[in-house]
């Protein structure tokens, strides 16, 4: 059907919305696409609608060619399945909850592993049945603290889910490849440049774990790459080459020094590099060589709240994302005031390790940065006021309850692989592929009958794509300063004409052309309003970004039209007679 802006519920803004933080929600708004509806909700508009519809085609033909089936559950939930799970529990506030006329408890689904573990339990029960994969396109919820930048993290969003079920190890590996493999032309596909990099599982459990990230400076994910290896990773899944541990007798015996208004470690810094005896013999003290122990609180599924702390080289902060990914499921909070007030060995500023520890009298769990191994020398907290110690010892002055991978990640660290320098970027994650192994199987008690007749917990793969995301993480990478650049894979239309003028002639051709190139199988935008000026209606071309805009203006008199690429801004006249040729020329030049 040929769209007329004259009739296409569509209004064009000229001002950017005061909420927008990020190009595509300012150009998704402005160009029509979108609308707020609160916080992280938004409508789709007719020429967004199309948008997300080519976007889901795409992931769903992908998905059907990969031999993937598509089903598809309801939204709302019952909790006895989530319940049985732990999740329930573990989504803590981000999960939407409510009650029905009976006070039984429902939730609106954030994602469905319960859902398909329980269909194919209903269905099957033979290895026979099995492998299968099933996906579904649909809405999920989840009740984001902070929706921020339109689509990109809202708190209502489309999403494909697709699961594999196999009944062996190696069978899941095979259909991990097969997903995996049928992402890379999903987003081949869409136009999208993009990394797959190592990442955590989190909440969702299993194993092997990998993150399809679209590029892009807003994007709320940072990675890393390395350019000798390859090597690529999400932050969170970052890991720390091992550190060989030294000898334990070459430091000498720790010692407890005074250090007047050394709360910080800048402080501390400057006043070891003044201090007579921390300096003897020429010492030049750096950041890197004092152990800073960050103390928080964690709060488990059931609402068992207890202290961590956590020991990282002085001149590193904590990184919220890893720190939460470590912990998982448990939620990461301050440690308060009141808190230290219940654990006075803790002395805020001055927090050492020689009384941390599961085995220490204080109980307190104490985690280590994997740099502060067996036989490293550290300037730390005395766990005294404006006291500090010397040469305190990791293996011999202290025991750490194990390590964690929660310190920042900067540019330069050193590959894990290869021990090259690593670069910081940072993109969009639009998949998530994950061998989930047998965690829900397990709860949900699915098995299935092996060759020996012998009951079997089948082993499962999870794999997502943001679809709603996808679109804004597209225009993040595809737009300019005149407005949004699509692909012609996902773009509302092939060709968008612009009848240049309000004379009749003007617009009977337009329309001509417009309708011929209907008839060749083209979708068309077609501007053929009275009221508009010339100016606006090249101005809303730019905007809105279909890839091909076609002029029918002055140039008419004289038997020609114009031909714009909008991605290149190229343009050249055509004779009117051979306007539809070279147009499906171009389409079929530039796909």
């Amino acid at each position: 059907m040929l769209l007329r802006m004259s009739t296409l519920f569509l209004r064009t803004l000229r001002d950017d919305p005061a909420d927008a933080e990020v190009p595509s929600h300012r150009l998704l708004v402005r160009a029509g696409y979108v609308r707020r509806v609160a916080p992280g909700i938004f409508t789709w508009l007719p020429l967004g609608y199309q948008v997300l519809r080519n976007v889901e085609e795409i992931v769903r033909k992908q998905m059907t060619s990969a031999g993937f089936q598509e089903v598809h559950f309801p939204a709302l939930l019952p909790r006895e399945a989530y319940e049985a799970t732990g999740r329930w529990s573990e989504y803590g506030p981000n999960l939407f909850r409510l009650k029905d006329r009976k006070e039984n408890d429902y939730l609106l689904g954030p994602t469905h592993e319960e859902m398909f573990t329980l269909l194919v339990k209903s269905e099957y029960s033979s290895y026979k049945d099995l492998p299968v994969s099933l996906f579904q396109i649909q809405t999920k919820f989840r009740d984001e603290a902070r929706p921020r930048a339109g689509i990109l993290r809202g708190r209502e969003f489309v999403m494909k889910d697709s699961y594999s079920f196999d009944h062996t190890d190696e069978g899941l590996v095979k259909s991990y490849e097969q997903h995996r493999d049928a992402y890379i032309k999903t987003f081949d596909e869409l136009g999208m440049e993009y990394v797959i990099c190592s990442a955590t599982s989190g909440a969702m459990g299993g194993s092997a774990s990998e993150e399809f990230l679209a590029l892009s400076e807003n994007g709320e994910d940072t990675f890393v790459r390395c350019q000798s290896c390859g090597y690529a990773a999400n932050v969170e899944a970052v890991t720390t080459p091992v550190v060989t541990p030294a000898d334990l007798g070459i430091a000498p015996t720790a010692d407890v020094v005074a250090t007047p208004d050394c709360a910080t470690i800048d402080q501390l810094v400057e006043f070891a590099n003044a201090d007579a005896v921390l300096a003897a013999g020429g010492r030049t003290w750096q950041a890197s060589d004092t152990l800073k122990n960050v103390v928080v609180k964690l709060i488990a599924a059931d609402g068992t709240q207890s202290p961590l702390v956590i020991g990282i080289p002085g001149d590193r902060s904590v990184d919220e994302k890893r720190l939460e990914a470590a912990v998982a499921p448990s939620i990461v909070a301050p440690f308060e005031a009141e808190d230290f007030e219940k654990y006075p060995i803790l002395v805020p500023g001055y927090i050492g390790p020689q009384v941390l520890g599961e085995e220490s009298e204080s109980g307190i769990r104490y985690l280590v940065d994997p740099r502060v191994a067996t036989g490293t020398a550290w300037l730390t907290g005395a766990n005294a006021f404006e006291k500090h110690a010397v040469d305190v010892v990791a293996g011999r002055d202290f025991t750490a309850d194990g390590t964690i991978e929660a310190a920042e990640v900067r540019e330069g660290d050193a590959c894990p692989t290869c021990g090259s320098g690593l670069t910081l970027a940072r993109g969009i994650e639009i998949g998530h592929i994950f061998q989930l192994g047998r965690k829900y199987a397990e709860a949900l008690d699915l098995k299935v009958l092996n060759e020996n007749g012998k009951q079997v917990v089948v082993t499962m793969g999870s794999y997502g794509i943001g679809v709603s995301r996808a679109v804004a993480a597209v225009a993040e990478q595809r737009h300019d300063d005149k407005g949004l650049l699509w692909p012609r894979s996902i773009a509302p239309a092939d060709v968008h004409i612009v009848a240049a003028g309000k004379d009749a002639e003007l617009h009977a051709a337009a329309l001509g052309v417009a309708q011929e190139l209907e008839a060749a199988g083209v979708r068309v935008l077609l501007d053929d309003r009275k009221a508009a000026s010339p100016g606006v209606k090249f101005k809303d071309a730019e905007l809105i970004g279909i890839p091909t805009i076609v002029v029918v203006g002055r140039g008419l008199a004289d038997g020609v039209i114009e031909i714009k690429d909008r991605a290149t801004d190229e343009r050249r006249n055509v004779a009117v007679d051979d306007a539809v040729a070279q147009i499906l020329a171009e389409i079929a030049t530039h796909p």
